[in-house]
């Protein structure tokens, strides 16, 4: 991973009233965050100086141990109110008296339900729905009344839809009943099983974004189940970690494969393809030539978009170089230059322009986009990182807005070589389906933004990944061998696929790779002698059969084939990666089991026809077994959440229970 400097390995995050580079404040917060049932640590929590959550912020480790600085000008004899919240624990704080450099405050935390409205579900009730285990009885089986909201409507992405009702048993999609919801997403139909005989190849773009993670994090937090367009599995699965070899020799990355048995199909076998990109040091990033592209209409006032995308941008601020250079666009009812291309060392300058930044009016995005192209341009790095940063809650209502336009519009730009990250923000009113597609044709990336910990890690922790592409138009494509393969499914990549004739051509699009990041895909594979499929096309020539009849590779160990092509950043011709997987079931890894888990957390949610046998407590068990060293807390804050959305699935039922 990336290198830290010092102040982000604090937690030190820049607010409004300090506009000042670095936390300068001698005094260090530290302590210990627990379950106050089980006294175990609890990571991943979010720790900070209150009453402002997004100013001096930190979360804690795997042992629930935090530390960060507290504000400038903090004195002895003073005293510091310290918070902290996270997924299915009521929130603490506490105040605590500074005696010296350093001060201690440490928290046991005390287990809460989800709070929302409208329908109320007894502690009895989710109860009956099904017992949970030992080791989580103290949160889960003794939480108080459920609450639930009515059911909500939100848009389906496509020209000319209306919006779609989504009724569930009394739990809706909305995260707030009393507005109107304008979310849309783009719809999903699951990838069936294919035939292996008929339709050998699978082929697609891959996937580097996570923002559906923090999207459904956000729905379960809000107290209800995200609508199913809205998890897509290969996000989820993407979102965290793992622990991948570096690439060796020459090559941006490199391609590992582990095959064990499907946990929730056991007849099955489940094949993980990893793709891990090369690391890159923060000090030998490339120089950077950003432009920030704000959305500041009047959709963007409430706290968890302007102000939050305030304080994120000033993270990023916070790790500039003097060789980097930062320009900043807004957008409303018209586009504007706020703050002309200036050197990253100036610090204060940069600041003082994002603290300037208010909401109101209507949404230009085409216009934004446009002007924010073209300062790109102008201030061109060559061989360096050339990028517009996009944040916005996607409601674009003025000029160029359809999801058309405004993709024709990147695509003629990203010819310039310049890359897009979009960041989205907020509730109500999200346009993922069309935050999603910008990212894609931009040759970018896109993460949502519900709390500044995850700004954190998009803009500090994963920056190289965010900010440098290290390969474009990344495609894997998958041949089957039919002597030991009778059927097939990939798993999530739904709206990445590519078909099998894309593969080599270099004139299709597809995804982008960034530095550190990994890559990782899951096929649910049927062995021969097991119950068949329905079959669909297929495709000449093949490694495994030619004119019908099975190759020499298809008698050997082999159960399938991986090829996977790239371009250089800045290239127009691709190269290929080969990478033969043997039929040969091990014991699962630890980054495996998990995987595994977030994928059959996935298929619960979208109530999925290939879930198995899997139920939610399943996926916990799963998670907890795997959890490893967990550097940041990510897995054991996905444990939590699912334990919240299985509380919310439990009431779920038991409400279903008494209507019929």
């Amino acid at each position: 991973m990336l290198k830290l400097v010092a102040a982000a390995a604090l937690g030190a995050a820049l607010v409004a009233p300090y506009r000042t580079t670095f936390l300068t404040s001698q005094v260090v917060v530290t302590g210990r965050v627990t379950d106050a049932a089980t006294g175990r640590p609890i990571a991943g929590a979010q720790v900070w100086v209150a009453p402002v959550a997004a100013a001096i912020n930190a979360g804690t480790d795997s042992a629930g141990r935090y530390r960060l600085a507290a504000p400038p000008g903090t004195r002895r004899g003073g005293t510091l109110t310290v918070a902290v919240r996270t997924i299915g624990y009521a929130r603490a704080e506490r105040a605590v008296r500074v005696t010296g450099d350093s001060v201690r405050a440490d928290f046991a935390l005390q287990a809460a339900p989800l709070q929302a409205s409208a329908v109320v579900v007894s502690a009895a009730d989710a109860a009956a729905a099904g017992t949970v285990a030992q080791g989580r009885a103290e949160r889960m089986a003794a939480s108080p009344a459920l609450s639930l909201p009515a059911p909500m409507t939100y848009q389906k992405a496509g020209a000319g839809r209306a919006p779609v009702e989504r009724r569930s048993a009394g739990v809706g999609y909305a995260v707030d009943s009393a507005a109107a919801n304008t979310e849309s997403y783009n719809p999903i139909d699951e990838n069936p099983f294919l035939s292996a005989r008929a339709n050998p190849r699978s082929t697609f773009s891959i996937d580097v974004d996570r923002a559906s993670y923090s999207n459904v994090r956000r729905f379960i937090t809000g107290g209800n189940l995200p609508p199913k367009d809205a998890v897509r599995v290969e996000e989820l699965i993407n979102y965290f970690p793992y622990t991948y070899a570096e690439p060796r020799g020459d090559e941006p990355f490199a391609v590992s494969t582990e095959v064990a048995k499907a946990p929730w199909s056991p007849e099955h076998k489940l094949v993980r393809v990893a793709i891990k990109g090369r690391s890159v040091d923060t000090e030998d990033l490339p120089p950077s030539n950003l432009v920030f592209l704000l959305d500041v209409s009047g959709s963007m006032q409430s706290p968890d978009k302007l102000p939050l995308v305030k304080s994120a941008l000033r993270l990023l601020v916070n790790e500039l170089r003097r060789e980097d250079r930062v320009a900043i666009v807004v957008y409303a009812g018209a586009a504007g230059l706020v703050l002309p291309s200036t050197p990253g060392d100036r610090k204060e300058a940069i600041l003082d322009a994002i603290e300037g930044l208010e909401a109101g009016g209507s949404t230009a995005g085409g216009a934004g986009l446009r002007l924010a192209y073209d300062v790109a341009r102008r201030q061109r790095i060559r061989g360096g990182n050339n990028r517009v940063i996009l944040a916005t809650d996607g409601d674009f209502n003025v000029g160029e807005s359809s999801d058309a336009a405004m993709v024709r519009l990147i695509e003629e730009r990203r010819g310039d070589g310049i890359f897009l990250t979009v960041l989205g923000f907020g509730t109500g009113n999200l346009k993922d389906a069309k935050m999603e597609q910008l990212a894609d044709k931009g040759n970018g990336n896109y993460a949502y933004v519900d709390n500044l910990l995850e700004a954190r890690k998009v803009l500090v922790h994963e920056m190289g990944g965010t900010l440098l592409t290290i390969a474009k138009d990344v495609k894997l494509q998958v041949e089957f061998n039919p002597a030991r393969v009778s059927a097939y499914r990939l798993i999530g990549y739904e709206n990445r696929a590519l078909r099998n004739e894309d593969f080599a051509d270099d004139r299709k699009d597809a995804g982008e790779l960034g530095a550190g990041h990994a890559v990782t895909a899951l096929y649910e594979v049927i062995p021969v002698g097991a119950e068949d499929v329905e079959s669909v096309r297929g495709q000449d020539p093949l490694r495994y059969q030619r004119g019908g009849r099975p190759t020499d590779a298809a008698g050997g160990a082999e159960l399938m084939y991986v090829r996977l092509r790239y371009k250089a950043p800045d290239g127009d011709r691709s190269r290929l990666v080969e990478h033969a997987v043997l039929d040969r079931v091990r014991a699962p890894s630890l980054d495996f089991t998990f995987a595994s888990a977030v994928a059959a957390f996935g298929m619960l949610l979208r109530d999925s026809e290939h879930r198995g046998q899997t139920t939610m407590e399943d996926v916990i068990a799963m998670a907890e077994r795997s959890t490893g060293r967990d550097e940041g807390g990510y897995r054991a804050e996905f444990v939590r959440l699912a334990e919240a959305a299985k509380r919310l699935m439990d009431a779920r039922a038991a409400t279903a229970a008494r209507e019929q």
